[in-house]
């Protein structure tokens, strides 16, 4: 099985352990996959193979809504409890011939041999057999009848976001989550000039876009710290703290550290902090390998003190996460509504300490990667109403690279999905981000 659609049994079986822990056990799947390649199964597993179960994994996330309608079509009642994994057989599988076009007789033979190997799943195998060969021999009737965005996207969030953005914005976000995302840097200096080193795309924003990369720390530049792996949208809130050389900055929910390298790279003496441990030992991995300095300090958010009131602090709240869907697809399927509600009043709490803490006179940028207003506008409203002593300050076009159409009419960022439009689709496209910027009084 040396052909590309024939990747192994062992692969098959992991992209199926994989999705069922996303699935039934809510577990991130960037999470897990990283820590599988890191101890467990992946780990001795091929570059190649390993991006392959990473591949199909994420084209079953992100196209979901589609293959469980396509599967259903020959499916008379869902499976049972007892059926095992005979599920996520059908979905790997699925994915396969549906969109990444494995030739069928590799996929459902494959699909069979996985389903062999699991007790409960194994009565299912006349079953599965039928329903992916049917599945196969009809993959592109079924696709030129299916509305791809709205099946893809939880009913839920597409009736917040046509409520919130309209209708053709609803539709043109969830057609940016259906395209697999590039890979944007942040660099240190000389965009430019990396840009062309790295045969990348130097976006306005100074990031640098690139389209299937490879390893991404075999990259030129990587072992140098010369870079580090970031989100155009997620460098745009550290932009609007202007210039920071020599003024201290807290970064509130710094893990995994993005926004502090920035912070750090820009001449600020930074203090990182986070509750969760394992991220910040991720964070002081990524500043050493940048050769950046912060302190870094385990502890909540609303429990931490500074010693002297800081310059400058970035609050990039624990959210929703519904903005980084693109990069992300779990996101959509793990998520509730009922979540929204509380983490905005968990972000009400963290913004009010912010403010409190934050030296007169000193900048305060709060920043969620949430479409959800009650995440993001509806702080402002909070905040600017009845506390005198803050203000906000309007963002400019010419802070974020000219992206005139992620401002707001109170003056506040917010990037969609659908933003960044450009002839080559797969080029294009922002997380969800949206920052606001006071100033204490």
């Amino acid at each position: 099985m040396t052909d590309r659609g024939r990747i192994g049994l062992p692969a098959r079986q992991s992209a199926i352990r994989l999705l069922a822990a996303v699935l039934r056990d809510k577990q991130p799947f960037d999470d897990i996959f990283h820590n599988d390649a890191q101890s467990g199964l992946l780990k001795s597993f091929t570059v190649r193979d390993r991006a392959l179960v990473h591949l199909i994994v994420a084209t079953v996330l992100r196209r979901k809504g589609q293959i469980d309608d396509a599967l259903s079509r020959f499916l008379q009642k869902p499976l049972p409890e007892k059926s095992g994994t005979a599920r996520e057989v059908l979905l790997t599988a699925a994915a396969q011939l549906i969109f990444l076009k494995t030739p069928p007789h590799a996929a459902i033979d494959l699909a069979l041999r996985a389903a062999d190997l699991d007790r409960r799943a194994r009565g299912y195998k006349s079953l599965i057999n039928a329903v992916l060969r049917r599945v196969s021999e009809n993959a592109s009737d079924i696709l030129e009848s299916q509305d791809a965005e709205l099946l893809n996207t939880p009913d839920w969030l597409w009736h917040r976001w046509a409520n919130t953005y309209g209708d053709d914005t609803a539709r043109a976000i969830a057609r940016a989550h259906s395209r697999e995302p590039s890979l944007d840097l942040t660099v240190k200096q000389d965009a430019a000039a990396w840009a062309e080193r790295l045969g990348g795309h130097l976006m306005p924003t100074g990031s640098i876009r690139l389209l299937r990369p490879g390893r991404i720390s075999k990259l030129d530049g990587y072992d140098e710290g010369a870079w580090w792996v970031q989100d155009a949208a997620a460098t745009l809130p550290v932009r609007l703290l202007g210039d920071i050389t020599g003024k201290t900055a807290l970064d509130l929910c710094a893990a995994p550290g993005g926004k502090t390298a920035q912070l750090a790279a820009a001449g600020a003496q930074v203090t990182a902090v986070d509750v969760s441990k394992n991220r910040m030992k991720r964070l002081g991995e990524n500043l050493k390998r940048l050769n950046l300095a912060a302190e870094q300090v385990i502890a909540p958010v609303l429990e931490f003190m500074p010693d002297a009131p800081p310059d400058v602090i970035l609050l990039d709240a624990p959210c929703s996460a519904t903005g980084t869907i693109r990069r992300h697809p779990d996101v959509a399927l793990a998520k509730t509504e009922d979540s929204i509600a509380e983490l905005s009043r968990v972000q009400q709490r963290m913004l009010d300490h912010a403010i409190e803490i934050l030296a007169p006179g000193g900048l305060l940028v709060f920043c969620t990667c949430s479409l959800e207003p009650e995440e993001s506008e509806h702080h402002a409203a909070r905040v600017l109403a009845p506390d005198a002593r803050i203000r906000r300050v309007p963002v400019t076009a010419d802070e974020i690279g000219g992206l005139s159409e992620c401002i707001t009419a109170s003056g506040d960022l917010r990037t969609l999905p659908s933003h960044y439009t450009l002839d080559d689709p797969m080029l294009a496209g922002l997380d969800g981000f949206f920052a606001m910027r006071l100033q204490k009084l």
